[in-house]
C-alpha cells in the first residue's frame, strides 16, 4: 500500500479487468478496485462461513478446505498469473516444515521465505520495471511470509526446545505436531488474511477453525461471580459494524483529503524553496496526516472480515466487555494522541510489530533495536525511501528514549505539569513520525533528499546532539529478553541465601 512518488509512473494490470468501467468511473487504478471488491466479497463470505459452516455444522477439514480455496481464487483474481510467487513459497516452505531438523527448521524457513521475498521485490521493481503500485502481488506474499516464519519458530519452540528455556508466551504459542498440508495451506492462505492480512498465530487460527477459539477466552473469566450459570455467546456483529463505520470514514477521508493534500505536495517548486520553515512544517503533518486514511481503511476492512467470519475474540475487558481486537492492526485514537515514537510504533502496524519482536527482537543476541529496524525495512521492498525511514528511526528512537529517561521524572511532581509535558511530548511526536516517515511514502531517493534539505535535516542534526551530549540512562522498566522458567530458578536462587538453599531444595 505504498503510495505514489513524485516521479511518472506506469501502472500494469495484474488481475481481473472486469471491473475496470468502475475504476476508470472513480479514477482509482484498477488494481485497488479490485482489492476493495476481493474485501468486500470476502466480508459477505466470511459471513456465510460463520453461519452456515460453523465448527458445531460441519468438521474442520471442509472448513480448512473451504477457506483455502476461497483465499486462492481471491489471489488468482486480484493478481493473475503473479499469483503463482505464492503458490510457490508456500510449497518450498511446506517442503522445509515437513523434511527439515526442528533445531533448525525456523533459520531454513526464515531465510527461504525472506530471500524469495526479496528476490520478488529486486525483480518487480529493477529487472522487469513493474511500476510503482498501490496494491499489487507483493502485499500478499509480504503477508505469507509473516505466517511463514511465524510457524515455523513456533513449531521449533515446540518440537526443539527444552519447556524451560522458553518464555511465557513462547510456551504458549510453541507448536507441539507439525501441521498436515491441508492445515498449513489454510492458515497461510485462508480468504479472510491473504490479502491484507493480519498475521497471526497458528494455535489461535488452529482453535478458530476447530471451533475451539472463543470457549477458550470465556473459561478464563469466573462467569458465576458475574452472575452467569453458563458460558455467553458473544457475537462479533457489533465489532463489526463498528469497524465498517470506521472503514467507511476512513474511505470517505482517502477520496477527499488523500486527493487533496498528495505527497507530491512535498517537492513542489513553492514547498521547496519558497515556504518558510514553520509553513514546511505544518504542511508535512498535513500530507502525512493524508496519507494515513488508506492504511486505515485497509487494516480496519480486513480485521472486520476475520471478526465477521467468527475470528479475533480476545477475551473480556474490565467492565465486562466482549473483545475483538486480537488480530486488531491498529488503534486510530493511541495513534493520534500518542506522546511518544515507542507510543506510536506500538499501535501502528500492530501485528507486524508483534512479528518483528517475536521472530527477531526477542531472540537475537545483539544490536536488537538496529537487527529489528533492518528487518523491517527488508520486508517492506527495496525502495530507498524505506531504509531512509527505518535509519531515521532508529535515530529518533535512541534520541526520544534518551530524553525520556533524563527528563521525564522531572514532569511528575503535579498534575499541571504533566499535563504540558504530554502535550508538548504530543505534538513533538507526531512532527517526529511525519519526518521520519516521509520517505516511506516518496520511496525515492532524490524527493526524499529534496525534502530534508528544505528541512534543513533538522531532526537528525537534534537528534543526533541528543545522543552525543545527553547520559544514556537505562530504562527501568524495559526488558528485552523475555524471562524463561530458567532465567526465573536462576533469579530465585541468587535471591536465597545460601543457608535457605538446600533447605527449599529438599522441599522442592
Amino acid at each position: 500500500m505504498a503510495a505514489e512518488p513524485p516521479s511518472s509512473l506506469s501502472y500494469r494490470t495484474t488481475g481481473s479487468t472486469c471491473l475496470h468501467p468502475l475504476s476508470e468511473l472513480l479514477g482509482i487504478p484498477l488494481d485497488q478496485v479490485n482489492f476493495v471488491a476481493c474485501q468486500v466479497f470476502a466480508l459477505f463470505a466470511a459471513l456465510w462461513f460463520r453461519i452456515y459452516l460453523s465448527p458445531g455444522k460441519t468438521s474442520p477439514n471442509v472448513r480448512h478446505a473451504f477457506v483455502t480455496i476461497f483465499g486462492i481464487y481471491f489471489v488468482i483474481f486480484c493478481f493473475g498469473w503473479y499469483s503463482i510467487h505464492l503458490f510457490v513459497l508456500v510449497l518450498m516452505c511446506y517442503g522445509i516444515m515437513v523434511t527439515a531438523n526442528v533445531s533448525s527448521i525456523h533459520r531454513y524457513s526464515f531465510f527461504v521465505a525472506m530471500g524469495y521475498l526479496t528476490i520478488c521485490h529486486i525483480s518487480r521493481i529493477y529487472i522487469f520495471h513493474y511500476g510503482i503500485l498501490t496494491t499489487d502481488f507483493s502485499g500478499p506474499l509480504m503477508i505469507v511470509t509473516q505466517k511463514i516464519t511465524t510457524l515455523a519458530f513456533q513449531v521449533h519452540d515446540g518440537l526443539g526446545r527444552r519447556a524451560e528455556d522458553l518464555s511465557a508466551e513462547q510456551h504458549r504459542l510453541a507448536v507441539k505436531v507439525k501441521p498436515s498440508f491441508l492445515q498449513y495451506l489454510s492458515y497461510l492462505l485462508n480468504f479472510m488474511s491473504v490479502i491484507a492480512g493480519p498475521c497471526n498465530n497458528f494455535k489461535d487460527y488452529i482453535a478458530f477453525i476447530e471451533g475451539r477459539h472463543i470457549h477458550t477466552k470465556l473459561l478464563e473469566v469466573n462467569w458465576k461471580q458475574r452472575g452467569f450459570h453458563s458460558l455467553p455467546e458473544p457475537s462479533p456483529t457489533r465489532a463489526v459494524k463498528h469497524k465498517l463505520c470506521m472503514t467507511l470514514v476512513s474511505l470517505l477521508l482517502f477520496l477527499t483529503l488523500t486527493k487533496s493534500f498528495p505527497v507530491t505536495c512535498l517537492v513542489d517548486d513553492w514547498f521547496v524553496h519558497k515556504a518558510n520553515f514553520l509553513t514546511r512544517l505544518c504542511y508535512l503533518y498535513i500530507v502525512m496526516q493524508a496519507s494515513k486514511p488508506k492504511y486505515y481503511f485497509a487494516w480496519t476492512l480486513a480485521d472486520a472480515v476475520n471478526n465477521a467470519a467468527g475470528f479475533g475474540f480476545s477475551g473480556v475487558d474490565k467492565n465486562g466487555n466482549f473483545c475483538w481486537d486480537l488480530l486488531s492492526n491498529l488503534n486510530i485514537w493511541k495513534i493520534e494522541t500518542a506522546t511518544s515514537f515507542k507510543m506510536y510504533l506500538e499501535n501502528w502496524n500492530i501485528q507486524t510489530a508483534t512479528w518483528l519482536k517475536r521472530v527477531c527482537y526477542e531472540r537475537v543476541p545483539w544490536y536488537p533495536t538496529v537487527l529489528t529496524f533492518v528487518l523491517s525495512a527488508l520486508w517492506h521492498g527495496v525502495y530507498p525511501g524505506y531504509y531512509f525511514t527505518f535509519l531515521t528511526g532508529i535515530l529518533i528512537t535512541v534520541a526520544a528514549r534518551t530524553v525520556r529517561n533524563n527528563y521525564r521524572c522531572y514532569f511528575l511532581s503535579s498534575r499541571a505539569l504533566k499535563v504540558v509535558y504530554d502535550v508538548v511530548t504530543w505534538a513533538v511526536t507526531q512532527l517526529a513520525v511525519s519526518y521520519t516517515v516521509a520517505p516511506f511514502v516518496m520511496l525515492a531517493v532524490e524527493p526524499t533528499i529534496s525534502l530534508y534539505k528544505s528541512m534543513y535535516f533538522y531532526l537528525h542534526i537534534i537528534s543526533l546532539l541528543i545522543i552525543l551530549f545527553l547520559p544514556i540512562k537505562p530504562h527501568a522498566h524495559t526488558q528485552r529478553q523475555p524471562q524463561t522458567l530458567n532465567s526465573v530458578n536462576k533469579k530465585k536462587k541468587r535471591l536465597i541465601p545460601p543457608r535457605k538453599l538446600s533447605s527449599a531444595g529438599s522441599i522442592l
